[in-house]
């Protein structure tokens, strides 16, 4: 059976107003229309840098108390967090096998990796 969802564990979490942490959660494997219809929203149009954002708040369906997951709870992840995620949706979204953009942390140096395919959870 194909797996289409992925728990995860955000490593800060998101920090809502009345102080609770959201840690756990879980990610959907993202469709063409995630892509497409995230590229339309209003959001996105006024300002293309909400796109990840958005497109992340249709795929995360849990985070936490949050089903679904709005984009504001995403822009309001710690950076650390945001990137897990990012991470995370190119990891579960692309072939095993296909070359992924990387870059050194130290040199800066531009390069492509392959990453292995996820393990079931």
């Amino acid at each position: 059976m194909m797996q289409t969802r992925f728990e995860f564990t955000l490593p800060l979490g998101y920090l809502d107003s009345e102080g609770r942490v959201h840690r756990q959660g879980e990610m959907r494997l993202a469709t063409a229309r995630d892509e497409i219809e995230s590229a339309a929203d209003p959001q996105v149009e006024a300002n293309e840098a909400w796109l990840p954002a958005v497109l992340l708040s249709r795929v995360v369906t849990r985070l936490g108390a949050y089903a679904p997951v709005p984009p504001e709870v995403i822009a309001g992840l710690f950076a650390a967090d945001f990137a897990y995620l990012e991470d995370l949706y190119l990891q579960v979204n692309t072939a095993p096998g296909a070359p992924v953009p990387a870059v050194c942390p130290q040199c800066g140096y531009r390069f492509q990796v392959s990453l292995p395919p996820l393990e079931d959870a």
